[in-house]
């Protein structure tokens, strides 16, 4: 099975100068933990729900003035629409990643792939993997342990 097979296609993508407010109510509104963040029509970062809550409510940050820039996650792990799910099984494992930005072979963001998307979308046998993944991450969390 592709990756596009199982991806979410209406993944969009937010500007890094908008602000920490303006993010995390479009991830409200649209019921979502996570944003792709672009810039120059090319992936720069992502921001997730631990990143407004770790790194910008923790430290102080006004969201009004903070941009998404100051607390997003770079060096963002990416997969091809066209790749086969397990690789992107095995990427999101070894990153220990929920989240991943799915791209065409131009380089254009055309979707998402989610823990959520391989737990309603992958072959049975992909299932434990999947399991072991948000599993590991659970118990990282339970006792005290940084995530991603």
């Amino acid at each position: 099975m592709l990756i596009r097979e199982a991806m979410t296609s209406h993944a969009e993508w937010i500007a890094p100068d908008i602000s920490l407010l303006e993010a995390a109510r479009t991830m409200r509104d649209k019921n979502i933990g996570c944003l792709p963040i672009g810039e120059h029509d090319r992936l720069i970062g992502m921001i997730t729900d631990r990143d407004l809550a770790c790194r910008a409510v923790a430290e102080g940050a006004d969201p009004r003035s903070t941009r998404a820039r100051a607390v997003m996650t770079k060096g963002v792990t990416w997969c091809f629409d066209d790749e086969s799910l397990d690789e992107a099984v095995q990427r999101m494992g070894e990153k220990q990643i929920h989240h991943m930005p799915v791209l065409n072979r131009q380089k254009r963001m055309v979707g998402i792939l989610s823990l959520s998307d391989l737990a309603l979308r992958a072959p049975q046998d992909l299932f434990g993997q999947v399991s072991k993944l948000a599993s590991r991450d659970a118990t990282r969390h339970a006792s005290g342990s940084p995530a991603h």
